[in-house]
């Protein structure tokens, strides 16, 4: 038994140490953001691109003062748009199935996004009636960053449509103002083909279905893709659910002969962060409240330290959803920042915000279902409270140091970013 419960030790170590050396995911997601419109004949793709990505991969900061500039991003604007028009390409048809004609790119621009500057990209397609569906295959920081997405913003038939496309989509197809799509959503094949293609009519109406619920879905999965890269968010779980297995008596952890009591603070944990997060994430998405992301992020990683500390020199035991629901408040507002950069209009908001919210809920449902299970297995092990509990959440406390200083000073510690 005790050979067992070593070999868990060992694999929670192993974990804590791959969670260390991830901190570069912590907290915003590498997103990109691609608005495809139509208006007469002519068919326009704006993508929005992270500094900080193109950075990764181009070296935009000449002189590496660790600041970018508009002369130095300006510099480079034909390597970026080398590195998209080989990893994003866009098909345009017109109503009659014939290809559109495209356009030279439009001189390169920044905005602001919730988590920093992005360039802004425009391409047009001339066709020679109007535009009817757009296929795209993606290939952004395929080899650079694997959790790199693309959300898709189109319009069909006036409404907002949104997808999200992870790096290596190939052949997916949507309808374009009104426009029958001549394919259906798709992605790479096992043998590498692309998404499947058809003729206009009513067959085309239900690959443009098709299309749209490949999309509500792909929303869904993002919120879950969010919640796993999300270090910061995982760990605030991690060292909250760590001590639901035991139960303080005389100053010392003990562990719980009974399944019911763990079961109820595992619960009251999991329901405080899931009602805070879900408040603020509605509040910040529908641009009521609207906290600088600088502050957020910082005051997430202090919520990950106070987590942490609480385990090593217990305050709130039996009330520990308080403290969950308190700084769940706080981690809403990073999950807001998905889905604030989409450029919908606040009434096409409401159906992206519960399937983002519900795949929140069904990644950290996900990460309970394997923790809890294991931490109860081991709960009986002499060095759980020493070891599992206590030098875990020293580790924690320390990653959460560094994400708190490199968030508050916008420096780098460990030269991997927070």
């Amino acid at each position: 038994m005790n050979t067992w419960f070593r070999r868990i030790l060992a694999t929670g170590v192993a974990l804590a140490g791959v969670l260390g050396t991830s901190v570069a995911l912590a907290h915003k997601a590498s997103d990109a953001y691609l608005q495809l419109r139509a208006e007469g004949r002519v068919a326009t793709l704006r993508v929005d691109i992270a500094l900080r990505d193109l950075d990764r991969d181009l070296v935009l900061d000449a002189d590496d003062d660790g600041l970018l500039r508009w002369g130095e991003v300006r510099s480079r604007a034909s390597d970026i748009e080398k590195l998209l028009d080989r990893d994003v390409h866009l098909e345009i048809r017109d109503v009659v199935g014939a290809v559109c004609r495209a356009g030279a790119f439009a001189p390169l621009q920044l905005e602001q996004h919730s988590d920093g500057r992005y360039a802004v990209i425009e391409q047009t397609w001339t066709c020679a009636q109007a535009p009817a569906s757009g296929t795209l295959s993606y290939g952004l920081f395929a080899t650079t960053d694997p959790t790199h997405r693309g959300v898709l913003v189109w319009r069909q038939g006036g409404a907002a449509k949104t997808a999200v496309v992870a790096p290596g989509t190939v052949g997916m197809t949507v309808a374009l103002a009104g426009g029958a799509a001549v394919g259906v959503a798709g992605k790479v094949g096992s043998d590498g083909s692309a998404g499947n293609t058809g003729n206009t009519g009513n067959a085309g109406d239900e690959r443009a279905d098709g299309a749209q619920t490949h999309g509500l879905a792909s929303i869904f999965r993002d919120g879950v893709h969010h919640i796993w890269i999300g270090v910061d968010h995982v760990l605030f779980l991690v060292v909250l659910l760590l001590p639901a297995v035991l139960r303080r008596e005389s100053g010392q952890w003990r562990p719980d002969t009974a399944w019911r009591p763990a079961l109820w603070r595992v619960l009251g944990v999991v329901t405080a962060f899931t009602v805070a997060h879900s408040i603020t994430l509605a509040l910040a998405v529908f641009d009521v409240v609207n906290p600088p992301s600088r502050w957020v992020e910082s005051l997430i990683a202090l919520s990950v330290l106070l987590a942490a500390l609480n385990n090593l020199r217990p305050v709130l035991v039996e009330t520990r959803w308080r403290l969950t629901f308190a700084f769940g408040l706080v981690h809403g507002f990073g999950f807001a920042s998905a889905l604030k950069d989409l450029g919908l209009a606040r009434s096409e908001l409401a159906a992206p915000l519960v399937l983002f919210n519900l795949g929140v809920e069904a990644g950290q449902l996900a990460i309970v279902a394997v923790l809890v299970p294991l931490a109860w297995a081991a709960r009986r092990w002499r060095g759980y409270p020493r070891w599992v509990l206590g030098a875990g959440s020293v580790i924690v406390a320390l990653i959460a140091i560094v994400w708190l200083v490199e968030r508050l000073f916008d420096v780098q510690i460990l030269g991997v970013g927070g």
